[in-house]
């Protein structure tokens, strides 16, 4: 007979699934919009952990808060009512013109429930099979409806089959959406970022939001944003959709709602607030006690930080500032909203990441050639130039070998 084996001395130094190729760096601690790692060395974060450390790292208010209900609870389930879930939910609802709200874990935990709730609100309408349009270059998670409705083939490879009912389209190209409608009787919902983050940082035309707005309720069909990049302040407004003056039927957050801590939100409106009801959704973690005052921390810390016209004002203010550093440089081009900026450059630029990294600052890299910038939208004056001074000198000797 084989002995027993000791698994604590055999388990593999890495015992991590290869998910991710991290880069040979581990962060220790951070405080506002800087981390130092396990050496010593202090990077100044222009990517806020994928746009989610919005306030920056360790915000005194925010630790307080989660320490002070961690002493307290942190779980009871959703078989009872838990009053920071129900505060959580008024302060958002209110902010974003929506009604209700279902608490998750994640950004695709939240648009899995935002897309459960087009395919129920189409069955109820009788359709054996409603379809959702969504949009080339999107990106709205990793568990399988949420991969199938994104787009881009390279999440998708080797998972299919796909889960159907998603109609994909040109982004910012409303007649694209337009043309669907007409041909088809089928269509329950647009799930569309009013911003696309892992696409690239691509901002819509003018006036694009707003027709999808007329459009959906002309054909009776949900209009629903994946706001989990773009919303909690990062573009200038509470929500990038107000950008528009108009409000969907459906919106999902994440990312920034906990500044870390992990919470998806799945709000929304009219018709679209009624369709989940109890048994047809749940969550066992979602909106505990112990997230959901963490988002409310999130919420108050916002809002004496001055938020969203800070960020509006840094954004204007950094977009103009690379526009000047790269006047004249051939293959570079300068987008963005608010703290959502993107440097496209003629070339993929992966290895623009590990030389920032060398230089003491987080970036990232989308879309293959797009530098993606997220900052803390705490940064200050001075940390702005520095963001800018680094990545424009960065470009500029990469597009110049």
């Amino acid at each position: 007979m084989e002995p027993e084996r000791d698994t604590m001395n055999t388990t593999p130094v890495d015992a991590l699934m290869t998910t991710y190729k991290r880069m040979d760096v581990t962060f220790v601690r951070g405080e506002g919009a800087w981390l130092w790692d396990s050496t010593g060395r202090r990077y100044l974060d222009a990517l806020s952990g994928i746009a989610v450390c919005g306030l920056g790292h360790a915000h005194p208010q925010i630790a307080a808060a989660l320490c002070e209900q961690a002493q307290l609870l942190w779980h009871t389930s959703n078989l009872y009512r838990i009053a920071h879930q129900e505060e959580l939910g008024r302060r958002l609802a209110l902010r974003s013109g929506l009604e209700r709200v279902f608490f998750g874990n994640s950004g695709a935990e939240a648009n899995e429930a935002a897309i459960k709730v087009a395919r129920l609100y189409g069955r109820k309408r009788g359709l054996e099979l409603p379809h959702v349009i969504v949009m080339e270059g999107s990106f709205h998670g990793r568990t399988m409806a949420t991969l199938s409705a994104t787009g881009n083939a390279k999440v998708q490879a080797g998972f299919e089959p796909l889960v159907q009912g998603f109609l994909r389209v040109t982004y910012g190209d409303l007649s694209a959406v337009e043309a669907l409608f007409a041909s088809r009787r089928d269509i329950v919902a647009v799930l569309v970022e009013p911003v696309q983050g892992e696409g690239g940082i691509v901002v819509p035309p003018a006036g694009y939001l707003r027709g999808l707005r007329e459009l959906c309720t002309r054909h009776e069909a949900l209009l629903m944003f994946d706001e989990i990049q773009s919303g909690m302040c990062r573009t200038g407004t509470w929500f990038a959709f107000q950008h528009e003056g108009i409000v969907p039927d459906v919106m999902t957050l994440a990312k920034s709602l906990g500044n870390g801590f992990p919470i998806g939100a799945c709000l929304a409106a009219g018709a679209a607030a009624e369709v989940l009801q109890p048994g047809t959704h749940g969550s066992t973690f979602g909106g505990n006690p112990l997230a959901t005052r963490v988002g409310v921390a999130v919420m108050d810390a916002l809002e004496a930080a001055g938020q969203p016209a800070r960020a509006a004002e840094l954004g204007t203010r950094m977009l103009a500032g690379f526009r000047a550093r790269f006047a004249g440089v051939d293959g570079v081009s300068v987008r963005g909203l608010g703290l959502m900026l993107g440097i496209e450059l003629d070339r993929p630029c992966g290895d623009l990441v590990g030389q920032a990294l060398a230089a003491g600052l987080l970036i990232n890299v989308t879309a293959d050639r797009v530098v993606r910038l997220l900052p803390p939208l705490v940064i200050s004056d001075a940390e702005a130039d520095e963001i800018m001074d680094t990545v424009s000198e960065l470009v500029r000797r990469f597009v110049a070998a």
